[in-house]
């Protein structure tokens, strides 16, 4: 299995447990990993016969542009299952970094993996 990536996609959401945190945008940086057999579209040379990242870029970014979570780790499960099941992707690996949220680190986050790359 092949990987088409995205790194270090910054968008600005609503997530966090604290008071503050629910009043204000942060940034979170996603690097997605996502599994496709790419021969295909290798041989064919046309978009149709990939998985389009700038499509998965551009719903991803309004999808969680639009969230409100509390926690890292339930935004990172919705964004798996949207690549997953909106986009057909057998396999997905979603770091997540909450840039900037623990003073001195370069980031915090999770990153999680779902599906299968068989």
């Amino acid at each position: 299995m092949d990987t088409i990536f995205l790194r270090d996609l910054r968008i600005d959401t609503v997530i966090g447990i604290y008071d503050w945190e629910r009043r204000i945008k942060q940034t979170v940086s996603f690097d997605i990993e996502m599994g496709a057999d790419i021969r295909r579209a290798a041989a064919s040379d046309d978009i149709k016969d990939t998985l389009d990242y700038k499509s998965v870029a551009k719903h991803l970014i309004q999808f969680v542009g639009e969230s409100e979570f509390n926690l890292v780790e339930t935004l990172a499960e919705r964004v798996s299952e949207i690549v997953r099941e909106e986009f057909g992707v057998p396999w997905v690996r979603v770091t997540l970094n909450k840039v900037g949220a623990v003073r001195g680190a370069a980031g915090v986050g999770i990153i999680i993996e779902r599906g299968s790359r068989d």
